[in-house]
């Protein structure tokens, strides 16, 4: 079976999110797609985060009803033992509970291609799983070429020749294997939806009405006033409880 691992904060999971993966479904035959909110990301550190309860139990109403997709604790703090969650060690353990004759592709968008060669251990990551790349317009395949390790990127010569031609097709290369799909364009963004939640804005156009409402329900991104209980104290919200699927 062709599986699809699609990672992000999800904060809040959207439209944009399930647009790719229909689109990645249907051009690359994944039979599953796994959504993955990740644990604790490397590089959003310092940057405030819901707590991952609220946006696993949004990633799962989102996915509900749409069998292929299915939601994934891999990267929960229980799995993760308080440690920050690194994509390669993701795919490990994921490879770990398919079958071998499983294929995997992770779906990435192309601005976090770009920061491919900043990840942990990128080069192995690469060999360890086929790469769906969404593209969109102003890419080209020099941009893919580019941001590759630098063991595996190509010469400025070729880079040059590759400019101006658009990201899409296939690339396969000693180390990597990337498919580029081209033509996804929901633009929706997590921090337009966040600001939306906090002025008091529908949302169902741009999170579905189930997601909507556990955000109004939850008052996720709501605003709160600075009191000094508030200061001193940190606590997380009551999270609506779901069912694991």
């Amino acid at each position: 079976m062709n599986v699809g691992l699609l990672g992000g904060t999800f904060d809040p999971i959207h439209r944009g999110h399930l647009a790719v993966a229909r689109a990645a479904r249907q051009r690359f035959a994944l039979g599953r797609i796994l959504f993955v909110p990740a644990g604790a990301p490397p590089h959003k550190q310092k940057q405030p985060l819901t707590p991952y309860a609220h946006r696993y139990a949004m990633v799962a109403l989102a996915v509900e009803g749409e069998k292929a997709f299915v939601p994934s604790d891999i990267e929960s703090y229980e799995q993760l033992d308080g440690k920050p969650s690194y994509s390669i060690d993701t795919v490990r353990r994921l490879k770990k509970q398919l079958k071998k004759s499983d294929r995997l592709f992770f779906i990435i968008g192309m601005d976090a291609f770009k920061e491919i060669a900043t990840w942990r251990q990128p080069e192995e990551l690469l060999k360890e799983t086929e790469f769906i790349v969404v593209s969109r317009p102003g890419f080209s395949l020099a941009d893919i070429g580019e941001a590759l390790p630098e063991a595996l990127r190509p010469s400025a010569k070729v880079t040059k020749a590759l400019k101006g031609q658009p990201a899409s097709g296939d690339i396969v290369i000693p180390g990597a294997t990337l498919h580029l799909l081209p033509d996804v364009h929901e633009k929706i963004s997590a921090t337009q939806i966040r600001t939306a939640a906090r002025t008091g804005r529908k949302l169902d156009a741009l999170v579905g009405p189930e997601v909507a409402e556990y955000i109004r329900k939850t008052g996720l991104y709501k605003a709160k006033p600075e009191t000094t209980e508030s200061r001193s104290t940190t606590s997380e919200p009551n999270v609506v409880r779901m069912k694991k699927r």
